[in-house]
């Protein structure tokens, strides 16, 4: 493994399962010191044990970040706790209001916004003060979905909140350009993680088919895939990327 984060410090909200876990895992084991932000202390202290029992180093910090001043002190204390801050995976997100948009009603609206976009927002006015502030770039990736490139009956609120996600990328990207911090989008399609599995319904398996189904490639992806993609943007290889919503979607938008 790389020790291409070696020095870095990197903040991950959803941390303590899927995409958010396996990207924590992966950059820690390439040298970075990771801030670990989710709701669940006891599943953070279980993924911090993990991360250092593999000879990385972790913190995990208990927060809402829907909830502004908690998002604001994740940020604080990754920088009080070592120094500065490089790098931030915002991953937090759940389709939470189904259904035809006629029935969705204003309380599950903005509680998808909240989740799903203003959580995003919240990320990045924090976060790009505190890179700004350690002097040299760095880099952001939200986690958006092949629902903010395309329309999804049932999902209108899911769909609008990651439309939304794209567009606050590409406009931070625009305002932080010069001063060396990259901001990008991460599009993807069905993943193999316990939000997933929990939401198949009464036969799994049968909807673990159909998912797949969705894909070209015959499959959805799993979480490490996700992970490698993710490090790849906050690293320095990708020193030249930067406003962009990169598919990882086994080839559902080239549809």
């Amino acid at each position: 493994m790389s020790t291409r984060f070696t020095g870095k410090v990197i903040l991950i909200t959803g941390a303590t399962s899927g995409m958010g876990r396996a990207t924590a895992e992966r950059l820690a084991a390439e040298g970075a010191k990771v801030v670990l932000a989710a709701r669940g202390k006891e599943a953070g202290d279980e993924v911090v044990a993990g991360i250092r029992d593999a000879g990385g180093e972790a913190t995990f910090v208990r927060a809402d970040v829907t909830v502004e001043s908690e998002a604001a002190e994740v940020v604080r204390q990754a920088v009080s706790r070592y120094g500065r801050l490089d790098g931030a995976f915002n991953n937090v997100g759940a389709a939470t209001a189904m259904g035809e948009l006629t029935g969705i009603d204003a309380g599950a609206w903005q509680a998808e916004l909240a989740l799903n976009l203003t959580s995003v927002f919240y990320g990045l006015k924090h976060q790009i003060p505190a890179l700004r502030a350690s002097g040299s770039g760095g880099a952001i990736v939200n986690n958006a979905s092949v629902a903010g490139a395309s329309g999804q009956p049932g999902m209108a609120a899911y769909s609008a909140a990651k439309h939304g996600v794209i567009g606050l990328t590409r406009s931070a990207a625009l305002e932080t350009a010069t001063a060396g911090i990259r901001v990008n989008a991460l599009v993807t399609g069905g993943v193999d993680t316990p939000l997933t599995r929990s939401n198949l319904g009464p036969s799994p398996e049968e909807s673990l088919r159909a998912a797949a189904a969705m894909h070209p490639v015959g499959r959805i992806a799993q979480p490490e895939e996700v992970a490698a993609l993710a490090a790849f943007l906050l690293s320095d290889e990708a020193s030249f990327i930067t406003g962009a919503a990169l598919a990882i979607d086994g080839g559902m938008t080239a549809r």
